[in-house]
């Protein structure tokens, strides 16, 4: 399963679906009660392009940049990416486990990938996110909440809460008090 033909959308988020190959089932019993905020830029620092698909599907070319020789060989996922234009890709179904976190721990439970959901923001650490990247991150948080009613507003996170040391991201360039204003403001 490794082409990026957009297969049948999930049904509790209704966007097309690029399945990753990078993911598993979820440890039985798990309930999902966490919701990641990470992001992504390939190569580091330049948006728009082909390279995170590539990355999540496996097929990242290691000529294509210098840094790519370093990471093609990481086998590693998230349920959603939001573009900054706000386009949605989806890349493992929620209920699955995607391969986003790492070695991590939130309030003392260890294997985040096991109970979260994880969505990369294409961006980096420093530079300011787009409005339609809220927005977008806005609406799907909502409905992951809506199907997910265990993940409430203090079980939303960054990569860096919970990998401290290891992780920096979604970064200082995230603006948290707009997104949970734009959460407020449209569930209330």
């Amino acid at each position: 399963m490794q082409n990026s033909r957009v297969k049948p959308e999930d049904p509790e988020l209704g966007i097309g679906l690029r399945l990753s190959p990078n993911h598993d089932e979820r440890p039985a019993g798990t309930s999902i009660d966490l919701l990641v905020i990470h992001n992504i830029s390939l190569p580091p620092g330049e948006f728009g392009g082909p390279w995170i698909d590539d990355l999540f599907l496996n097929r990242l070319d290691p000529d294509a940049d210098p840094y790519f020789r370093g990471i093609c060989g990481m086998r590693v996922s998230a349920h959603v990416l939001i573009r900054r234009n706000g386009e949605l890709a989806q890349y493992v179904p929620l209920a699955r486990r995607a391969w986003h976190a790492g070695e991590s721990a939130f309030r003392g439970r260890g294997g985040c990938n096991d109970f979260s959901i994880g969505i990369e923001l294409e961006g980096t650490d420093e530079i300011p996110y787009t409005e339609a990247q809220y927005l977008a991150l806005a609406r799907v948080t909502r409905k992951i909440m809506r199907a997910y009613p265990a993940i409430t507003p203090d079980r939303i996170t960054g990569h860096s809460d919970i990998a401290p040391g290891r992780k920096t991201d979604p970064g200082p360039a995230f603006d948290w008090d707009h997104y949970r204003a734009l959460l407020a403001r449209d569930s209330g």
